[in-house]
């Protein structure tokens, strides 16, 4: 209390060095230069000490009062013109001490203050609440180098189908949406032209087959067996024909036949010479030269109307359209009617059984990828676990990014090509590293990671950090904290350095679901 009344006499005597208005309104006073007393301007004036003002106002001093305390009191003036007392608080009866006895007053409140303002610091330190904080110990072990960026999904398989003859569309017997297997039928074209073309292909064919039968079988036999009948019996008349010049020729010389004929004799065997020889010549002709390239020739004929035949029999079956995968049909631009052409697309099928995800990954975190790698593809139905198929050699020079496919199974094909998902790719397993929650984390002040550590005296010691691996709730430290320290995981944002904190337990999951059932 007394220090209270204290400082309001030191304000009030603050406010009178300034100059300010009395207290009580009636009259404005100030103090002349070299004079003590207090003269009234409320004519606006200023006049000397003890001249009466305008209107018979005449300032008393009252004797000097002095406060219980000890320190000066109030002392008052009597205005003649109200008629009252007029208190002027800061009057006093002795001008000429005032000054020094005011000084004392000033250092004593000056010195009284400071000791009362220390206290109460000292106090609200040793009254000082500690924070309360959850901490936990940094600790060693393994921790996943996880790599994770935004991908696009995309088929395993794919297959445009195009017909390979220009035709008209007969029917399509599939639509979007439809399942397929491999080699099913799914369009057919206009094909009696070429079901005629096959028919007379064929028939060219049985012709050719028939005339090599013929070549390979009765012709060149018989022909054969005739030139060695040739050969035997002009043979045979050859022999004859000799027996019967000698027998002239024997006859001639005795003298019993002419000799006319025993040159018809001779003519008759010289013929019978040339029969021969020609008949042997036709024989070995059919024997080494003509029975192979008539055989030949016709074996050619015959290939020549297979291969027609053929041909004419796989431009029929182009009329059918056939998957080359199983799949799903994406797309089916054309109906029947419509006129196609070899390359104009047909029907789109996409096999998403399984599903690749492209994703553009910086070159830094490339480098640790490896194909084979266990990665997992996140989508809007949940997780799915896959691996890295395709690390590209190179880098796409419009992103300075390395492209990485990640291939997963898509049971009940939920996944769908074109989406959006995220992957996350296990690149490398770091062992025995300090590892702290993510949660211990904090911006310092000058910028950079820092955690609070609570020390052996039971303070939060602030600690800069370096970060290194990633992994879900975890965090690799590199520097700045030692395995077994703890840090403070829960209350410290906001906690200075050197600060009292109490250390508190986790709140159970149980607990936190009874306090949520209650609300």
């Amino acid at each position: 209390m007394h220090r209270k009344m204290l400082n309001r006499d030191v304000a009030a005597f603050a406010a009178r060095a300034g100059g300010n208005a009395c207290p009580t309104g009636q009259c404005v006073r100030k103090r002349i230069a070299g004079d003590s007393r207090y003269h009234s301007v409320e004519d606006g004036g200023i006049r000397k000490p003890g001249e009466p003002p305008e209107g018979g106002c005449k300032l008393k001093l009252a004797p000097h009062r002095l406060h219980p305390l000890g320190w000066p009191g109030r002392a008052m003036g009597t205005s003649v013109e109200d008629g009252g007392e007029l208190r002027s608080p800061w009057q006093t009866a002795r001008p000429s001490a005032a000054p020094f006895r005011w000084s004392v007053l000033l250092v004593l409140a000056a010195a009284l203050l400071v000791g009362c303002k220390a206290k109460d610091k000292e106090g609200d330190a040793e009254t000082e609440a500690p924070t309360p904080v959850q901490v936990t110990e940094a600790r060693r072990g393994p921790i996943d180098r996880v790599i994770t960026a935004d991908a696009v999904l995309y088929p395993i398989n794919q297959a445009s189908v195009t017909p390979k003859i220009s035709a008209p569309v007969k029917r399509v017997l599939v639509n979007r949406g439809d399942h397929v297997r491999a080699n099913q039928a799914i369009a057919e074209l206009e094909s009696r032209d070429l079901a005629a073309s096959v028919n007379e292909s064929k028939g060219m064919l049985d012709l050719a087959q028939a005339a090599y039968q013929s070549m390979t079988g009765a012709t060149v036999i018989d022909d054969r067996t005739k030139a060695q009948a040739d050969v035997a019996a002009s043979q045979q008349a050859l022999e004859a024909a000799k027996k019967v010049y000698d027998s002239r020729v024997d006859l001639v010389k005795q003298g019993a036949l002419a000799q006319k004929l025993a040159d018809d004799a001779k003519v008759a065997m010289v013929q019978a010479q040339s029969t021969f020889d020609t008949a042997q010549r036709h024989l070995e002709t059919l024997q080494q030269v003509g029975q192979r390239e008539q055989i030949a020739g016709a074996k050619a004929q015959v290939d020549a109307a297979q291969a027609h035949y053929e041909n004419a029999a796989v431009q029929l079956s182009y009329a059918q359209i056939t998957t080359p995968i199983a799949g799903v049909v994406a797309d089916r631009p054309v109906y029947p009617g419509e006129m196609v052409t070899p390359g104009t697309p047909l029907i789109s099928i996409i096999d998403i059984s399984s599903v690749v995800a492209r994703a553009n990954i910086p070159v830094k975190d490339a480098s640790y990828i490896k194909v084979g790698r266990p990665a997992t593809i996140s989508g809007p139905d949940g997780d799915i676990g896959g691996k890295v198929t395709v690390v590209s050699p190179s880098v796409d020079p419009s992103t300075t990014t390395v492209e990485v496919w990640v291939e997963a199974p898509n049971p009940g094909e939920k996944l769908k090509p074109g989406g959006t998902v995220r992957v996350s790719i296990k690149a490398e397993t770091l062992q025995d590293v300090i590892i702290v929650p993510a949660a211990a984390l904090l911006n310092s002040d000058e910028g950079g990671p820092k955690v609070m550590v609570i020390g052996k005296d039971k303070l939060a010691h602030e600690r800069k950090i370096s970060v290194g691996v990633r992994q879900g709730d975890n965090v690799e430290l590199l520097s700045g904290v030692q395995e077994g320290e703890q840090v403070v995981v829960a209350g410290g944002l906001g906690l200075d350095d050197k600060g009292k904190v109490k250390i508190v337990e986790a709140p159970k999951e149980d607990e936190d679901d009874d306090e949520d059932d209650a609300k």
